[in-house]
């Protein structure tokens, strides 16, 4: 389904057009803004001060996607002190009081009318790859900020790729996407945030407008573009996905046993560092899946669960990944369309980009999804949800079984910031919650605890994986947990392998029995069992306090507006006061 033009959607109530719709559409009108495809971008961005040109050819298929002449190499774009997102910088217009919607209204006008002094130019996208889940999008740029158009059309779709598909399709009660940008906005006033640079992200939810001020930065052009689509899939009724999902097929595998399982979908939530995209795109979870498995892979980043059609849709045909783990010569290199913020090296005369964070932390790459192998831009319901923790007192993996217990757990999903994001080193320390591991949430709480209550209704069984570590004697003394470990617990869930026995400490939730769970990995039950910690007196103290801290998240959020739902949750993460 298609979205729709400010016209079609406001035409029946002009006056209800929000200031920052009339705002973006104004500009967009401006016909001296040039229309650009993603060859002429390309070009723009070759001349782009802060872009150089490596060796690198770019993935020949993706380059005649986008009508890139033949040859095209990767450019690199590198900035200065800030290589990450700032989610401190957004300011939600919705939120604000009277006074401060006068002010920045005004702040705003003033700066956009700063930005038409300069060449602009503006590109037209498609978000969203199935037939039943597009939205049409415009992004505005100056000339010189052309390398983040040419990124924004390879990470998303050009409009005429899609065209024809996209006309043919019914619409949305939903507005097209409008995405404004402009890195050169300065503005010393202390309201707005100054983390390296002053910085604005102005988001208005409703009206599907987002301005990016002061913004170098790729991602945030891109997570702007995917909160707004992320938040047009809640109000069509969808759960929206920060996480990745995919299906694996048994149905042809040798051993019998395995065949009979058909095919399983698996879906993983956790912010960068905590083992999604490990998870999803393993290409066949560290040699424990079966001969003959068969596997296609949504995406490992964003996606929209429709459960009344009970399918999961894709939003990109790219991915936007961290290169830290990819040295030179990793046949990932092969695939690349573009690179931020990367050293670079001269190999046999040739410049190539160099993954690994030599220049900075948060190198980031777009990278065809055929890396993945097979895909597909609809994918199965996930029968297995699972959020991926980063809390030292939960063993590696817990199924739950109460359907509250598995949503207040994902409401409050407790992890720590990462070096994608751009915030002070005292907060990289500190665990935050993150609900869903989404900080792109832009609309209430209780609407996605709403929406994942759906999901698990619709029978998809609740998981956590822990990748941080488990409890030794405190909680800086921990026993690892190696991804291996957790992708055979992965296979293991997919293939019914695991019996369950209570965990004692929290009702509704189970951890491995001993038999099963030694048969995959011989020594887990020891290692990882919550009976088995050092200091249990400190241990149960600290889970306890944990569980209280998820608590008051709850309490202090938006769901105080759903007393009934938030008593659910609150009374599912009650942890038992009982010895070990």
């Amino acid at each position: 389904m298609a979205s729709q033009s400010s016209y079609e959607y406001y035409r029946h109530d002009t006056p209800s057009m929000p200031p920052l719709r009339a705002i973006a559409e104004t500009l967009l009108l401006d016909r001296r803004i040039r229309t650009v495809n993603a060859a002429e971008a390309y070009e723009l961005a070759r001349r782009q001060w802060d872009v150089q040109e490596t060796d690198l050819p770019i993935y020949p298929p993706a380059a005649r996607r986008l009508g890139l002449p033949e040859g095209a190499v990767v450019l690199n774009n590198c900035q200065g002190k800030i290589v990450g997102r700032t989610a401190m910088a957004r300011r939600f217009y919705n939120r604000l009081s009277e006074s401060d919607k006068r002010k920045v209204l005004g702040d705003l006008r003033e700066a956009v009318s700063d930005l038409q002094k300069r060449p602009l130019i503006k590109a037209h996208g498609v978000i969203g790859l199935d037939p039943e889940l597009m939205i049409k999008a415009t992004i505005i740029g100056t000339e010189d900020d052309a390398m983040n158009i040419f990124n924004w059309l390879a990470n998303f779709t050009p409009h005429d790729e899609l065209a024809e598909v996209y006309e043919k399709s019914s619409k949305l009660p939903i507005q097209d996407i409008l995405i404004i940008g402009d890195n050169e906005w300065r503005n010393e006033d202390p309201y707005y945030h100054n983390e390296g640079f002053p910085q604005l992200a102005l988001v208005d939810e409703m009206a599907n407008v987002i301005f990016n001020f002061g913004m170098r930065y790729f991602g945030e052009r891109k997570k702007g573009t995917l909160t707004l689509a992320w938040t047009s899939g809640i109000r069509v009724g969808m759960a929206a996905c920060h996480g990745g999902v995919k299906e694996i097929d048994f149905s042809q595998c040798d051993d019998v046993g395995a065949r009979s399982l058909g095919k399983r979908s698996i879906a993983f939530f956790g912010l960068s560092g905590t083992g999604k995209s490990s998870h999803t795109n393993a290409r066949d979870n560290g040699g424990t899946l079966p001969e003959g498995f068969k596997k296609v892979v949504l995406h490992d980043d964003a996606f929209q669960i429709d459960c009344d059609q009970k399918v999961c849709r894709v939003w990109e045909p790219t991915l936007f990944d961290k290169t830290d783990s990819r040295p030179i010569g990793d046949r990932d290199w092969n695939y690349m369309i573009s690179v931020m913020n990367h050293a670079q090296i001269e190999v046999d005369g040739k410049i190539i980009p160099v993954g690994q964070d030599l220049r900075n932390p948060n190198g980031r790459a777009l990278i065809d999804r055929d890396i993945l192998g097979d895909y597909v831009n609809r994918c199965a319901f996930p029968e297995k949800l699972c959020w991926l923790m980063k809390d030292t007192c939960l063993p590696p993996i817990i199924r739950f079984s109460d359907i509250h217990l598995a949503v207040a757990m994902g409401a409050s999903l407790m992890t720590k910031r990462n070096l994608a994001e751009n915030v002070s080193e005292e907060e990289l320390s500190k665990l935050v919650f993150i609900p869903y591991a989404n900080p792109f949430r832009v609309y209430e709480l209780w609407k996605d605890v709403e929406a994942f209550i759906k999901v698990f209704e619709n029978g998809a069984a609740g998981y956590s994986f822990n990748s941080v570590g488990f409890w030794r004697s405190s909680d800086a003394d921990l026993n690892k947990i190696p991804l291996q470990t957790s992708l055979t617990l992965q296979s293991a869930i997919l293939m019914d392998q695991l019996e369950w026995e209570p965990w004692t400490m929290l009702h509704g939730a189970h951890i491995p029995t001993k038999d099963s769970v030694e048969r995959l990995l011989p020594g887990y039950y020891d290692t990882y069992h919550p009976d088995h910690v050092e200091n249990k007196d400190n241990y149960l103290t600290t889970l306890q306090e944990r569980f209280n801290q998820r608590i008051m998240f709850l309490q202090n959020s938006d769901l105080h507006n759903r007393p009934r739902l938030l008593a659910k949750l609150v009374t599912a993460l009650s942890v038992q006061s009982c010895d070990l």
